[in-house]
């Protein structure tokens, strides 16, 4: 069997995977307002649950880049989904049950966590063990499933609470489940290439002498906290700031967020060779930051509706982008790298949305209202995007050919 054909059903085992992780991440959020109203749960409980979810990714990474070559990558993708599809059923069923409905959150999103983390670490590795003479391509098209994957979460979702009325919110989690079950399956039996030679991969202390591995520590740490602000934080402020109605803002702000990223890491997966890696992250960086300031301090809902969707559109380079660009300059950087890598952008996934969600807090309680809070939040994000600029423009050797 020719070697492109017998490797079709592990390329699109990883694709579901970051579908998979699309969900994990995204479904908690959209679900926020509800928990509010059930449980009672505050700003700084919906920013702990975020801060929880990432630190515990982070977590993860840092263990997946000691233990993973050990454990093998298929056990460690069939663990992976298996804390995924249990992470998101316990989302359903603990809250419910528990004296303390906030502690069941946090159990359902640690072990989702736990498989997200997992997901992230070993997926891009596999994806770019496979032969194919357009890595750059596979990877951004590997990134793109994870909006697809937040799109589906939030169409259906949305659609689904409005349909069936808030309370049986609890039935979609354990709907979405189903997928990593099935995955689960597939990668246990999926044809897997060997990873880098232990002996032949690149040492992380000759990574972190590099001035472009540096560079993108500090772009997936921007990156991370860019996107993550927005999609976290973007349904609830268009109810709460904006006064959208709540179908109409999960499917104008992240649904059409994702959409935007999904498009552009399309776009660079199919043009991405013919593009100056650094002379587009910076543009998209503008974009970004230019995107933040408008959601925060346009007064029309819909224009500041647009710029949370346009976000997506500015962000979806940066995390395919730094991972195949540092993959291409370091190609035996193994697990190692990408774990490394990972984990920066996780920290800025954790850092986004808390720093959102505390200058909320902190302008809610100067007494200003929660419109002007949560706009207070959002303009606050915008530092990410602005940091992530300067690093660019600091340092111009951050090219794809590095």
């Amino acid at each position: 069997m020719p070697e492109t054909i017998s490797y079709k059903s592990t390329r699109m085992a990883c694709y579901r995977g970051y579908i998979v992780q699309g969900i994990v991440n995204n479904i908690s959020p959209l679900l926020f307002v509800i928990f509010q109203k059930e449980f009672g749960v505050s700003y700084t409980m919906i920013s702990s649950l975020i801060l929880f979810n990432f630190v515990t990714q982070i977590l993860v990474d840092l263990l997946c880049v000691r233990f993973v070559d050990k454990m093998g990558y298929r056990a460690a993708a069939v663990m992976a989904h298996v804390c995924s599809a249990l992470g998101l059923t316990l989302l359903g069923l603990l809250p419910r049950v528990l004296p303390s409905p906030f502690a069941g959150l946090a159990i359902a999103t640690a072990v989702s966590a736990i498989g997200g983390g997992m997901i992230e670490v070993i997926i891009s590795p596999i994806i770019d063990s496979l032969p194919s003479d357009a890595k750059d391509a596979k990877m951004s098209l590997l990134h793109s499933f994870y909006c697809w994957g937040q799109v589906a979460v939030v169409l259906l979702t949305t659609l689904a609470v409005r349909l069936l009325g808030e309370g049986l919110w609890w039935v979609l989690p354990l709907f979405w489940a189903l997928l990593p079950a099935y995955n689960c399956v597939a990668f246990a039996t999926v044809p897997l290439r060997p990873t880098v030679p232990e002996e032949e991969k690149s040492p992380l202390k000759t990574l972190f002498r590099s001035g472009v591995f540096i560079t993108a520590m500090v772009l997936m740490l921007c990156a991370g906290a860019s996107e993550l602000a927005m999609s976290q934080w973007s349904s609830l402020f268009a109810e709460k700031a904006l006064g959208v109605p709540k179908v109409m803002g999960d499917l104008l702000g992240p649904c059409l967020f994702a959409v935007f990223m999904g498009i552009g890491r399309t776009i660079y997966g199919i043009w991405g060779e013919k593009l100056d890696l650094n002379r587009a992250l910076l543009c998209t960086a503008c974009l970004c930051a230019g995107c933040y300031l408008g959601a925060a301090l346009f007064s029309a809902p819909l224009v500041s509706l647009l710029c949370c969707s346009l976000c997506g559109f500015s962000i979806s380079l940066m995390w395919p982008g730094v991972l195949s660009a540092t993959a291409a300059a370091y190609p035996k950087g193994g697990t190692a790298m990408f774990g490394v890598l990972a984990v920066c952008g996780d920290i800025g996934c954790s850092l986004g949305p808390a720093l959102t969600g505390a200058v909320s807090d902190i302008a809610l309680g100067l007494g200003r209202g929660e419109q002007w809070g949560l706009k207070a939040g959002m303009l606050a994000a915008a530092l990410f995007p602005m940091v992530l600029i300067l690093c660019l423009l600091l340092s111009r050797r951050f090219q794809k050919t590095a």
